[in-house]
């Protein structure tokens, strides 16, 4: 029997992704370790390899498919001795695309994921049993193939009975539907003329999703504070001249280093926030966004507190190369405790931003720019550094993002106790 090519979950949340290239054509012979495709998540694109040797007998979604839902059938491979008869022999719903919910993430890492092939029939449901009501007040539970249906048709899911294990709506709810239940569907306003539409990016739908959930939900306080960077940018300027060009050290760096050792002087500000409890984190993590052709990203630095600046440098160097190529692995940009978004080098003086949840926290880095400065009771010029730091107020005090703030500027402004 033919071997089913499944859509495969690249990180434990994903549901659906992009079928975005096809390195193989429909009778290619295909070899255990070959890349069959590449798939565009959220973030990243991921390089899909076939585990079974044969032929490409069938590609059952088209490169450039968006939201193709998490197992479900994306191509056929023929076994030595099959041919087409062997795909006319298998049914519509053996391949089928309603699936059930994705199994956990591998932790294998590397730059290629193994597809899952292994064939896995619909659940139906017996002629017996009866359709559950959706739950009311609570979440629905739908298939994605269900829920993009419902969408498509202007079918309120709310008003589906489902059929599927625990009354999930699967495909065949929203397929048998009568007119009754229908929405009108929106009607997008024709574009004025000469106007060019740009189709949203997979990176750019889910960051609006996110960015429009978090400033909805999450009650955001902002601090802020003037940091001096005369003395950081002597200290960096030195570290570079002894470097040789191993390490080109910047100020990021230097940003990154202050606000993980901060955080480890108030811990209180590690934490990430459920409505159940806090959640004390046992590593600082560094979130640092990095802008990308039609969204952005934001790698990790892992236990930063624990890397020197050489390190740090190296390390965000490589990481955001491979964001802005799309080939970083789900966990160098998923999770983090902490985030750091600089636009000091596009001259911003001061901003804020949106918190990046499950996280509490996100400091926000201006541009160092000279300006007169009052110290020890005397106007000098001085190079000063806007920061502004955005909690979740739920989980964070202003007290404690204020000893935060301290700290960090004690670090920036001392930056040989970051040495120590």
């Amino acid at each position: 029997m033919p071997i089913q090519v499944t859509m495969p979950a690249l990180s434990p949340t994903m549901t659906e992704g992009k079928l975005a290239l096809w390195h193989k054509a429909e009778g290619d012979a295909i070899s255990p370790g070959d890349v069959l495709a590449e798939i565009e998540t959220d973030k990243a694109i991921m390089e899909v390899e076939a585990v079974d040797a044969g032929t490409l007998g069938k590609i059952l979604v088209p490169e450039g498919t968006e939201e193709v839902p998490v197992n479900s059938v994306i191509a056929m491979i023929l076994e030595d001795g099959e041919d087409q008869e062997a795909l006319d022999q298998v049914s519509l719903d053996q391949v089928s695309l309603d699936r059930s919910p994705p199994p956990p993430a591998s932790e294998k890492t590397g730059a290629a994921t193994s597809a899952p092939v292994a064939a896995v029939p619909p659940v139906t449901a017996p002629p017996s049993a009866k359709p559950v009501a959706a739950p009311s007040g609570g979440r629905i539970l739908a298939s994605p193939l269900a829920r993009r249906l419902a969408k498509e048709s202007g079918i309120d899911l709310a008003t589906v009975q489902g059929t599927g294990p625990g009354g999930r709506i699967i495909k065949r709810d929203i397929a048998g539907q009568p007119a009754s239940v229908l929405r009108p569907p929106a009607i997008a306003a024709p574009a004025p003329e000469g106007v060019i539409e740009l189709p949203h990016s997979g990176v750019r739908k889910i960051v609006a999703k996110r960015l429009t959930e978090a400033w909805q939900t999450i009650p955001h306080i902002f601090l802020n504070i003037e940091c001096e960077l005369d003395a950081l940018l002597e200290t960096r300027s030195r570290l570079n001249q002894r470097a040789d060009g191993a390490y080109k050290i910047s100020v990021n760096d230097f940003v990154i280093r202050a606000a993980a050792f901060a955080l480890g002087k108030v811990p209180a500000l590690n934490v990430r926030w459920t409505e159940t409890a806090m959640q004390q984190l046992p590593s600082i993590d560094i979130s640092v966004a990095v802008a990308l052709e039609g969204g952005l990203i934001t790698p990790i630095i892992t236990s930063a507190n624990q890397k020197g600046l050489a390190d740090i440098s190296l390390e965000m160097k490589g990481l955001a190369t491979r964001g802005r190529e799309g080939k970083l692995m789900p966990e160098e940009y998923q999770g983090g405790s902490f985030t750091i978004s600089n636009l000091g080098m596009f001259g911003i003086k001061d901003f804020g931003a949106i918190i990046n949840p499950p996280q509490v926290a996100i400091m926000a880095i201006g541009a160092g720019q000279k300006q007169p400065f009052v110290k020890d009771g005397a106007v000098s010029i001085a190079t000063i550094m806007a920061c502004t730091l955005s909690c979740d107020h739920r989980a964070v005090d202003g007290a404690v993002g204020a000893a935060f703030l301290k700290a960090f500027k004690g670090f920036i402004e001392e930056p040989l106790t970051m040495m120590l």
